[in-house]
């Protein structure tokens, strides 16, 4: 009784997914660009950090960005199939073998950084 809700629901959130954006992967650098409503004027900030999570749910899928600025730790979680994402640019990809990277939150400087792909071999 319950599939043909539940294809209902799939087939209302193909819909409403983007084919627009880069594949990339937790460990990546990524500067995404997200339209922000100031009054009556829109203005696109740019926010680049390291990816440290990723929830795969069809249209509700997020993707979690951690940057340090000024000494400061910050997380952005963004919905990936919003409008509002202008566009996602894939820095740099890096190695990781976890899913999430939450212990990057306790490290500071050169110990919080993420290996290259091109630093593979090392």
């Amino acid at each position: 009784m319950s599939t043909p809700v539940l294809s209902k629901i799939e087939a209302l959130e193909a819909k409403n997914l983007r084919t627009d954006l880069p594949e990339f992967r937790v460990g990546d650098t990524v500067a995404v660009h997200y339209q922000i409503v100031e009054g009556d004027k829109l203005r696109v900030q740019v926010f680049k950090g390291i990816v440290i999570k990723r929830h795969r749910a069809g249209a509700r899928s997020t993707f979690t960005v951690r940057k340090v600025s000024f000494n400061v730790g910050v997380e952005r979680t963004f919905m990936l199939h919003t409008p509002r994402v202008q566009k996602i640019e894939v820095i740099s990809e890096g190695v990781v073998r976890r899913a999430r990277l939450f212990y990057l939150r306790e490290l500071r400087g050169k110990a919080a950084r993420v290996r290259d792909v091109k630093d593979r071999n090392r």
